[in-house]
């Protein structure tokens, strides 16, 4: 994360706006007294509150951890042709 001071990013507001919209990389930015933020884009906020949440929730974690277990040893649902056809859309 590249970090700039707040007079920078004041001078240079639209430039650096649109630099972290677009690539998707947050900027940190200082304050004379210490004190910083960062400024990252809605979609990518957005997306890290949905991993948080996801995260913190153990019952969601956990179908995800006997998902896996059941993919890793093969004996989890296998959907048949017709299924995936309509998943696939073929």
């Amino acid at each position: 994360m590249d970090t700039v001071s707040v007079n920078q990013f004041r001078d240079k507001l639209k430039t650096f706006v649109e630099q972290v919209v677009t690539n998707h990389i947050p900027l940190k930015v200082t304050r004379r007294a210490g004190e910083a933020f960062v400024i990252m884009s809605a979609d990518d906020w957005e997306r890290e509150q949905e991993t948080l949440y996801v995260l913190q929730n153990s019952s969601l974690m956990n179908q995800i951890a006997d998902s896996l277990a059941t993919h890793n040893s093969k004996t989890g649902y296998t959907p048949t042709s017709e299924e995936l056809n309509e998943i696939t859309g073929i």
